[in-house]
């Protein structure tokens, strides 16, 4: 994977600096005064991807980028600038979270019950245009082909069943070990099959600050022991909520014409998630904070915030297919 384009001063100076192989005491700076001037940082495109390059040290690296990165004093210590102003803007969003005494899976249901926020897949089902459904798969291919991975480096910060649980969540989304059936590769069929390209982070330059919004979220959460809670509620909220989308988003691909070849990342997804709903809910989330009653709070924040990303992905895509403008940064998602 090559550094994508930069956006702005701060990925400009970070991209130059990680292909240089030394970081600038300004560039630590500029992302300071970055995060400091930002006046809506989960949309800043120049902010977020630069906290995912960042992350992506975590993750696969970069062509032509030291591995001795990842661990870098300095560069974690410009990430954390970033990162601050992130969970910042997060809390913002979430708003005040009111913890009871009720079971925890109770109170997921009640939060997912609440959303009120934009429905894409019943977009994507009833009209969405084939172009529309490329520009959707380009925006999301961020995160769906290393689909699984933020949250799994939450697994050695858990213990008993809690762990349990989440490994069993986990497995199946790396195919129960047979890499044809990991669901990053069952997305990347499906962006094959819609005329894209499926090469992990082809698509960076095209997708929009929302789409590294919604991963950088993920890799805040799963990269840091502080918020496991909430990784784990935000993965119990993925869970929750995806098996009616995923059939809804299989409706519109056949309507398109596609098949079962091509929709199997969606039905994938509807057997899957229902199975996997209660484990995440109860075994998971319910095991954690039975043994740990502090993080209930982080538990609801996790899933919130992917209540949240989910919005800030929809409106920005239906806003701009509204205005009658593509949703993405340009308009090449199409393969060579």
């Amino acid at each position: 994977m090559r550094l994508p384009e930069p956006r702005g001063s701060l990925t400009r100076a970070l991209c130059t600096d990680l292909s240089t192989g030394t970081l600038s005491p300004a560039t630590v700076q500029l992302a300071e005064r970055t995060a400091a001037a930002s006046t809506d940082p989960l949309t800043d495109e120049d902010l977020q991807l630069a906290l995912a390059i960042c992350y992506e040290l975590h993750y696969r690296g970069f062509d032509g980028v030291a591995e001795d990165w990842e661990w870098d004093p300095d560069l974690l210590r410009l990430r954390a600038h970033l990162e601050r102003v992130h969970t910042a803007a997060l809390r913002e969003l979430a708003g005040e979270l009111e913890v009871t005494d009720e079971p925890v899976d109770r109170q997921l249901t009640a939060l997912i019950a609440a959303d009120d926020g934009p429905s894409l897949s019943r977009y994507m089902a009833r009209t969405g245009s084939l172009e529309q459904w490329r520009e959707y798969l380009a925006l999301r291919s961020v995160y769906h082909l290393k689909e699984g991975d933020p949250h799994t480096f939450a697994v050695p910060r858990l213990s008993g069943r809690t762990k349990a649980a989440m490994v069993e969540i986990q497995a199946d989304e790396y195919g129960g070990g047979s890499p044809a059936r990991m669901h990053s590769e069952l997305f990347a069929g499906m962006m094959r099959d819609l005329g894209l390209d499926a090469g992990y982070g082809a698509l960076w330059d095209d997708a929009p600050a929302a789409a590294f919004a919604s991963v950088n979220t993920m890799s805040l959460f799963g990269l840091h022991r502080r918020w496991r809670g909430a990784a784990l509620g935000h993965l119990a909220c993925v869970e929750m909520t995806s098996s009616e989308p995923s059939r809804r988003y299989s409706a519109g691909l056949r309507r398109l014409g596609f098949d079962g070849s091509t929709t199997v990342f969606y039905d994938e997804h509807v057997e899957a998630d229902a199975v996997h709903e209660q484990i995440a809910a109860v075994d998971m989330c319910g095991s954690l904070v039975a043994g740990e009653p502090a993080l209930t709070g982080d538990v609801l924040f996790g899933a919130t915030c992917s209540l949240a990303m989910d919005g800030l992905v929809a409106r920005h895509l239906l806003g701009a297919w509204d205005a009658g403008r593509s949703g993405l940064r340009r308009e090449r998602a199409l393969a060579a």
